[in-house]
Formats: structure tokens, C-alpha cells, sequence
């Protein structure tokens, strides 16, 4: 029991970090109808810039004070934010009547370019680098002998503080209503009154913001790269398809269900010792990717909506 709940509290947490990521991706494809491959590398570009700024802050691992964690956040969430306007303004914003082909083609150039620019020694460099230590890695209590790591709380309560945020911000204020008239045609939108450049230029701060969010929680669990945005895009993908495009509780139920299948499966010979002597094979960290795209492939076919998702049917 104590190696089982040890799982599911490491699955949280990988997941929480997922939804992170998942959210902005998400919220992005809901208001425009189109897949930005560039989100997981400003996922990346949060997570430098949080050593960045507590480098430059001064804040090492041993004596960072107690407010670091909110400082660096907001910077990051700031900088991430106008990165993606920058982004939306001078990739995206050009191509908005052009067809959806030119658009992926664009997103996949400026997620290529992200990727270079960071690798730039005049800027974060080709290395590995970690980020001081913010989120004090302690253990706040136990339950069944399973210590509960404050980093891991923190990352939790953060991902559904944002899923709140997001739900209240899309379905409870004027912003919100204008972007659900652009999801849903923006041509009429505009007739409308709404100011479409506006909506899609906040849409964008906004994913990128959380994207700062998840860059900074990933940068204080995990050591970063600039080319490491490859290996979230695909999470990010996964998680939104299970979960249904544009659907913000969704996107967190696929993350959800990524990680526990990412750390469930290749301990159930821990947790089942009988399995070790069997099939030691099925269980490998190899293993638990086939059995994720497998139930990617099943979501796909037997419900392509994704399990949030609604069906959408038009009259002729």
C-alpha cells in the first residue's frame, strides 16, 4: 500500500506539471482552431529564464529568501507572456486568412527557431543547467509513511489554482465572452463589437503566461535545456487529444492520465513482485509508451472528440 500511494503522489505531481503545459496549449487551439507547435519551447524559455532572473537576483540554493518563488514567478510569467505576444504579432498574425498548412509550417518554423536561438552561447548556451532551489524540497507531513514533498504540493495547488483561474476567466468576464465569440466564428465576432486583434493578442499572453508557470516548476524538478521543448509538445499533444481540444478540465484529465500510465506501469512489478519473475519485459519504461499510444489510438478511434470533448455538427 505505502509503494502504491508513493505512485499515485508521484503521478500527481508529473501530471500536475503536465497540465501546466497542457493548459496554455490547449486555451491557444480553443480561441484559434489551430495546433501552436512553439508553445512547449516557450515552456522552455520559462525555465531558463527562471535561473536567469535568480541569477541575476542573486538567489543561490542555500539563501534564497522566502518571497524568491513569487518574484521569479511573476517575472517569468511576465517575460513568457510577452514573448508570446511577440510571437503572435509577427509569426501568426500575418497568416490569419492564409490556409491552415502555412500556419502549422509557421509554428513549426518558430518552435525551430526558439530551439536555436536558446542554444546560443550569448544566450542560455547548448548545456544542462539547474535552477536554484525556490521550492525548499521538504516533507510537510506523511500520510501511510509517504512523506508529501512541499515541491510537489506547490505544483499541484498551482495547476488547479490556473484551472480555476482559467474557468472563471473564460466563462465569467467580458474577456471571456469575446473569446468564445472568436472560437466561435470571428467574422461575426467582429461584427459584433469585439475587438478580435485584442482577444487573440491577450489569448496568447495568457498561454504564454502559464507556460512561464510550467517552465519555472519544471526548472525546479527537473535539470533544462533549450531543446527540451520536443520532449513536452508530444505530452502537451497526448494529453489535450485524450482530454478533447479546447476543454480546460480535459487537458488536466489527460495529464493526469499520461503520468500515472508513465509512472504506474513501470513500477507495477514493485508493487506486484510476481510480474518481476513472469514478463519482466512488459513492464519497461518502453512498455509504458506503447501502452500510451495505444490509448491514444483507442481515444482516437472509439471517441476522436477526446472524453471531454463535444461532438460538433453542422447544418448544411
Amino acid at each position: 500500500m505505502t509503494k502504491f500511494l508513493q505512485t499515485l503522489v508521484s503521478s500527481l505531481s508529473i501530471g500536475s506539471l503536465y497540465a501546466l503545459i497542457a493548459l496554455g496549449y490547449t486555451l491557444v487551439y480553443g480561441i484559434l482552431r489551430f495546433i501552436n507547435f512553439a508553445h512547449s519551447d516557450v515552456v522552455t524559455l520559462g525555465a531558463w529564464l527562471t535561473v536567469t532572473f535568480a541569477s541575476w537576483l542573486g538567489w543561490s540554493t542555500t539563501d534564497s529568501p522566502a518571497f524568491a518563488l513569487i518574484v521569479v514567478l511573476m517575472l517569468t510569467m511576465g517575460a513568457c507572456a510577452l514573448i508570446g505576444i511577440t510571437i503572435e504579432a509577427f509569426a501568426y498574425r500575418p497568416l490569419r486568412r492564409a490556409p491552415r498548412l502555412n500556419v502549422l509550417i509557421t509554428a513549426i518554423g518558430v518552435s525551430l527557431f526558439l530551439q536555436n536561438f536558446g542554444q546560443l552561447k550569448a544566450v542560455f548556451g547548448p548545456n544542462y543547467a539547474a535552477s536554484p532551489e525556490l521550492l525548499r524540497d521538504r516533507a510537510l507531513f506523511s500520510i501511510a509513511d509517504v512523506p508529501i514533498q512541499f515541491v510537489d504540493v506547490i505544483i499541484v495547488l498551482l495547476a488547479a489554482g490556473l484551472v480555476v483561474a482559467l474557468e472563471l476567466l473564460v466563462f465569467r468576464t467580458r474577456l471571456g465572452r469575446g473569446m468564445r465569440a472568436v472560437s466561435f466564428d470571428e467574422r461575426i465576432a467582429s461584427l459584433m463589437g469585439v475587438d478580435v486583434n485584442r482577444v487573440i493578442t491577450l489569448t496568447f499572453a495568457i498561454g504564454s503566461a502559464l507556460a512561464g508557470a510550467a517552465g519555472l516548476m519544471l526548472s525546479n524538478t527537473f535539470f533544462v535545456s533549450p531543446t527540451d521543448g520536443s520532449n513536452y509538445i508530444l505530452k502537451a499533444y497526448i494529453a489535450v487529444t485524450i482530454g478533447g481540444w479546447g476543454n480546460l478540465y480535459g487537458a488536466v484529465c489527460g495529464a493526469m492520465i499520461i503520468a500515472l500510465l508513465e509512472v504506474l506501469f513501470p513500477s507495477l512489478p514493485v508493487l506486484i513482485p510476481a510480474l518481476k519473475a513472469t514478463l519482466p519485459w512488459l513492464f519497461t519504461q518502453t512498455a509504458s509508451s506503447i501502452v500510451l499510444y495505444v490509448a491514444l489510438l483507442a481515444i482516437m478511434f472509439f471517441r476522436p472528440q477526446g472524453l471531454f470533448g463535444e461532438k460538433v455538427q453542422k447544418r448544411a
